[in-house]
């Protein structure tokens, strides 16, 4: 949490799903005046036209209020899934017997048997292997197979509903990671002009690099979220942070094939490798499940968002929490509170930093080197005229309270920066070759945002050459309402 001439810049930033509790005008414009950075369409729900009309609507009021708010299109993937009940749920008792049969009729699920989505289910698993239903909340222990029939044990029942998803504890069940609806849904997400295309259980970088590949030939040239929700994808965790943009931690499928006692660890450690891979890191699922049905969380909800923004993560994400819950606001507002309130606890904003740059990019030794620099001359915010934004986001990979301000005059990169931890898009009207209006202009846009004011101090970064990305080779201090020279 960064104070700026009395306003308050939050530098976590928050991602709301869209569903049927945030789909008219009205609910999107209180979502946005909450503080949403970011929206996120969730396309295992919902139909196409649905999916447009909010996203225009986001376009529309975002544009009204001159706000930047990035889109986050999600696709289902492969998620393996039971089929329906004849009456929409069953009891499952301790003890009794239960087949899965990916033959049996789709909605012919009764309290005996149910069919599901993966066909080859029954050939990859084997006599007491656990099947977890619905987030783990379901137990099974395979006792036989025949055929494609799957005879289990119920070890901990309840009540379960249509279309809850399927896993095998431990992970390995090998569906590919981009299904035929997927291919179709990423069409939709270049017509909508998504600016981050989340993958659903990607395996390996060979997953993001198809999704990529697809998504660019749709049209789009938006970022690559790796959504880690595999045991496997911990295998491959290197190649995957290399291969995206950002990663998302999806603790709900997660959990269930690695165990919770391992969740805590394992989030603490994708948070930490993916900063120092210089990649965005957003943490989901049940973050503030409660507020569903509750104007205000628990406070082990409280403390699961706190420590999220305490380890470093760029952002964090709420699910049914505004997509079907009774408070979407309200959940936008306490995720805001939280995250100001712990930002001052993180060492992500202390200035113990690490500055050893590993490769030889011009542009990113001026970022680090402008780090450096706003530890000694403590700036009230640093001005990054850039193109794509990578200058901003290797700044912010440094420990560090100093507000960035993103420039730019592409509304593309304005959108993508929305998920930047400690940055902010700003639109620079034109990036000029003269240097000395470069500079005034960098200014104006900060006093005009009302971030700085006479005699504060400004860092500046810029290159020499308009419009060529990676080009960043300086940087300027300045005294604002002083001759901003070359």
């Amino acid at each position: 949490m960064t104070a700026i001439n009395d306003l308050i810049y939050r530098q976590t930033k928050i991602i709301a799903t869209l569903g049927p509790s945030t789909s008219s005008r009205k609910a999107i414009e209180g979502l946005i005046d909450a503080g949403v950075d970011l929206v996120r369409l969730n396309f295992s729900h919902g139909d196409k036209e649905s999916h447009i009309e909010r996203a225009k609507l986001v376009r529309e009021i975002a544009e009204e209020k001159h706000y930047h708010v990035g889109i986050v299109g999600d696709l289902q993937g492969p998620k393996i899934r039971i089929t329906r009940f004849v009456n929409s749920k069953i009891d499952l008792k301790n003890g009794a017997k239960f087949t899965i049969d990916d033959q049996h009729p789709f909605d012919k699920g009764t309290e005996d048997i149910v069919g599901t989505t993966y066909s080859n289910l029954a050939e990859q698993l084997k006599v007491d292997d656990i099947l977890l239903l619905d987030d783990g909340r379901i137990e099974l222990r395979v006792e036989k197979i025949s055929g494609s029939k799957i005879v289990s044990e119920v070890i901990h029942g309840g009540l379960l509903y249509d279309s809850k998803g399927l896993n095998r504890k431990g992970g390995g069940l090998s569906a590919s990671a981009i299904s035929d609806k997927d291919l179709e849904d990423i069409k939709v997400a270049a017509k909508i002009g998504i600016d981050y295309l989340a993958v659903s259980f990607a395996r390996e970088a060979k997953d993001i690099e198809l999704a990529r590949k697809l998504l660019n030939e749709a049209g789009s040239d938006g970022g690559i979220i790796a959504k880690i929700e595999r045991a496997e994808a911990l295998d491959n965790i290197d190649e995957i942070i290399e291969a995206s943009n950002a990663i998302m931690i999806a603790r709900g499928d997660l959990g269930v094939e690695i165990g919770d006692a391992q969740l805590p660890a394992v989030q603490k450690n994708l948070i930490k490798k993916a900063r120092k891979k210089d990649k965005v890191v957003i943490t989901a699922t049940q973050m503030m499940e409660s507020m569903i049905t509750n104007s205000i969380p628990t406070r082990a909800e409280v403390f699961d968002v706190a420590n999220a923004v305490i380890d470093g993560t760029d952002a964090v994400m709420l699910s049914s929490e505004t997509a079907m819950g009774d408070h979407p606001v309200e959940a936008v507002e306490a995720m805001s509170r939280i995250c100001e309130g712990s930002e001052g606890q993180s060492p992500i904003t202390s200035k113990t930093s690490n500055y050893s740059i590993e490769n030889k990019k011009v542009d990113r030794a001026i970022a680090m080197a402008c780090m450096l620099t706003a530890d000694n001359l403590n700036p009230v915010a640093i001005a990054a005229i850039t193109e794509s934004g990578s200058t901003a986001l290797w700044m912010s990979r440094i420990n560090h309270s100093v507000p960035i301000f993103a420039l730019t005059t592409h509304t593309g990169t304005l959108r993508k920066i929305t998920l930047y931890r400690g940055v902010y898009p700003a639109r620079i009207k034109t990036i000029d070759t003269n240097h000395a209006t470069v500079n005034k202009d960098a200014v104006n846009v900060l006093t005009k945002l009302n971030v700085a004011k006479d005699n504060d101090l400004v860092i500046i970064t810029k290159g020499d050459l308009a419009g060529i990305e990676g080009g960043t080779n300086a940087i300027k201090v300045v005294r604002v309402g002083h001759l901003v020279e070359d």
